[in-house]
């Protein structure tokens, strides 16, 4: 018996592979470090369709060595930053003082208010406002932490970026542990928006997460340009989607060039409904729109030449041809009539019924 659930809710909102999917607008860095524009970004994240917003809270000493960075030789991504790596999470820091605004802006909109904590205080306190967290794919090795954090027993988004399978799972066990409520988050943690990236997204391991955790919830944490991505995830069964929301591009700071925009995110929810419609239930199935399809492009059993009550059903007497009325018989069914007699005078061209046949 598997010791997670395979469902469950984030505040009133159903978490399952049959409900729809569940997109968190990751704000981030991208309030600039103003409130008022942190607010805007609220409304107008749930104006493109997000379910929830999510900030990062966290502060520069506490998740970064300065340090440590300047005695790195490469940056990666932050190579490209203006300010040196510590400077720019200082900049980037979400003020917990916001909190209040943030949270009453958020039940304005009816969009749920989320946060990746990033160190103990910070977790003391937002665990009085969110009714979930998300665990950054950096902090994956972090398990004293990603322990704690599942201790409050919220459910927990889990991401899987820049990490091999021995440190999902063990990560994974550590929620676990404490916690049944896990959505175990696909991540490839490139920031760079290059089409190159697409290679390394690797959504067919959301199957290998199937495999090792039967019905577990699966999501996906993206930040590649436009949808390919999460409509395939969301076609693998994830069910809660992560992207980053920004209302323009072009600023400066590490997050707007690679965020979705307004636009982009309304169009990515679009289709991904459509997905969600088009995925159906798996059943096999005339459907209700093919009602009259199955008439006009189906095949019946059609007679060739005119019968008289009594005459005997032969080859020779009948063709295969659209369209096919309820109840007519199909094709595959001829060798029940041949040799059969009709009880009735039947026209040429006339749908053949096993009414017509003697008994």
């Amino acid at each position: 018996m598997n010791n997670y659930n395979s469902e469950f809710k984030i505040n009133d909102r159903l978490i399952s592979i049959n409900s729809p999917t569940y997109f968190i607008a990751d704000i981030a860095s991208n309030h600039d470090n103003d409130l008022d524009r942190a607010i805007d970004l609220i409304h107008e994240a749930k104006k493109a369709g997000a379910d929830a917003v999510k900030f990062q809270h966290f502060t520069a000493d506490t998740i970064v060595s300065d340090y440590g960075f300047k005695s790195l030789d490469s940056l990666s991504h932050q190579a490209s930053w203006e300010k040196s790596v510590y400077d720019t999470y200082r900049d980037a820091e979400c003020n917990v003082n916001w909190t209040e605004e943030l949270v009453k802006a958020s039940k304005r909109e009816n969009v749920e208010f989320m946060t990746t904590p990033y160190n103990y205080d910070v977790l003391n306190v937002m665990n009085n406002y969110v009714n979930a967290y998300k665990i950054g794919s950096g902090d994956i090795t972090w398990i004293d932490f990603i322990e704690e954090i599942s201790k409050l027993n919220k459910p927990i988004l889990l991401a899987t970026g820049a990490s091999d399978l021995e440190d999902t799972k063990r990560a994974v066990d550590a929620v676990l542990n404490y916690n049944p409520n896990i959505c175990l988050m696909q991540c490839n943690t490139n920031y760079t928006g290059s089409l190159e990236n697409f290679k390394y997204i690797n959504l067919n391991v959301l199957k290998t997460f199937s495999k090792l955790y039967p019905d577990i919830l699966l999501g996906l944490s993206d930040h590649s340009p436009y949808h390919s991505a999460v409509l395939g995830a969301i076609t693998l069964g994830a069910r809660v989607i992560e992207k980053h929301f920004t209302d323009d591009n072009s600023r400066t700071g590490p997050d707007h060039a690679f965020s979705m925009n307004p636009e982009t995110w309304k169009d990515m929810v679009d289709r991904s409904r459509e997905l969600e419609n088009a995925l159906g239930d798996g059943i096999k199935r005339v459907e209700d729109n093919e009602e009259d399809t199955v008439v006009v492009q189906r095949r019946c059993i059609r007679l060739k030449n005119d019968l008289n009550e009594n005459d005997v059903i032969t080859e020779e007497d009948i063709e295969f041809l659209r369209p096919a009325p309820k109840n007519s018989i199909e094709p595959y069914k001829v060798n029940e009539i041949l040799n059969n007699q009709v009880n009735k005078f039947k026209n040429k061209g006339d749908a053949l019924y096993f009414d017509d046949l003697m008994e």
